[in-house]
């Protein structure tokens, strides 16, 4: 099972490459200038630590270094979740959906989706 932490820069990063990949990092430069104004030195050190991490895969055989994702966005969100609950423990499973769901202004389907998932595990528990 995967078992790694992402930064909120790291997922930043690990966002655009499970968006479209590969990348290079002027791309990433590029992408980011607006939200962060990140350096070229600023993005490659971070996409250095997440391929020691295993999360990133770097391909320099050619002209300019390419950048891919070997995390699965799926993988990234579940550990974040399961990182979160554990967390935020005191808190309840009820307070933490509820907050969800105020400040992400959920849509219908997603809010539809919700309640299939919670049912499904209602019924993995009968």
């Amino acid at each position: 099972m995967y078992k790694l932490s992402l930064s909120d820069g790291e997922w930043k990063l690990m966002n655009l490459l499970w968006d479209k990949s590969p990348l290079t990092i002027a791309d990433m430069v590029s992408a980011l200038r607006d939200d962060t104004g990140w350096t070229k030195a600023t993005i490659n050190i971070m996409l250095n630590r997440l391929a020691d991490k295993g999360a990133v895969r770097i391909d320099a055989t050619g002209p300019r270094k390419l950048f891919y994702p070997l995390l699965a966005r799926d993988d990234a969100v579940r550990q974040e979740a399961r990182n979160t609950l554990t967390k935020i423990k005191t808190g309840g499973l009820g307070l933490l959906v509820s907050t969800m769901a105020q400040e992400s202004e959920l849509s219908d389907a997603e809010i539809d989706e919700l309640y299939r998932i919670l049912k499904e595990g209602r019924h993995g528990h009968d």
